[in-house]
């Protein structure tokens, strides 16, 4: 088959209109409401693509800037948490210098002491607070029994010493306390 021969038009088609009635046909597609609207909704689809566009490239900037803002909020958190006890740090490099060239006992205990005290501020700040232990119920949400004791004052259940302190932050237990419980009179065997 040749490539110039001519397509035989159907019944209806326009193509054996004369060329005035094709062009008049052609201005009637473009006065067709159905056109016209065709026209318009491609527009408005057009328009709303390129938002969603602009709307995806805004929420993934906003991701990004979130996750800097997460990251660079925990750096400042921990440096916040860290700077009292800088200064307890140094309080106990001079104790130790102290130490090391005195002696005398009481100076150097009055100095430790002033210490801890500069240390439990510094938990304080950062929101650490100290499980209480010793004379309290014991409860197994915030201490660890290492130990039972027999007690004739104190009734069985209750904590008669500490071994090593528990601290929460705010509601969280950071570590429970290693405590000794009392467990009543002693049995006579």
């Amino acid at each position: 088959m040749s490539q110039n021969r001519k397509r035989e038009p159907r019944p209806g088609e326009e193509d054996n209109l004369p060329v005035e009635e094709t062009a008049k046909a052609e201005t009637k597609a473009e006065g067709d409401p159905v056109v016209s609207e065709i026209e318009k909704l491609k527009s408005e689809l057009a328009d709303a693509q390129n938002k969603l566009v602009y709307l995806q490239a805004d929420y993934q900037n906003y991701r990004k800037r979130v996750i800097k803002d997460v990251s660079d909020a925990r750096v400042y958190g921990a440096a916040n948490a860290l700077e009292p006890f800088i200064t307890v740090y140094d309080y106990l490099q001079m104790a130790r210098k102290a130490a090391e060239t005195s002696d005398k006992v009481e100076q150097i205990r009055q100095g430790l002491s002033m210490i801890l005290d500069q240390y439990m501020k510094a938990f304080e700040e950062s929101g650490v607070t100290r499980v209480e232990t010793t004379g309290k119920p014991f409860d197994p949400a915030i201490h660890e029994a290492v130990s039972h004791e027999a007690s004739a004052e104190i009734p069985e259940g209750i904590v008669l010493k500490e071994w090593s302190g528990g601290y929460r932050f705010g509601e969280r237990l950071l570590r429970p306390a290693k405590v000794v419980v009392s467990s009543g009179p002693a049995k006579e065997a």
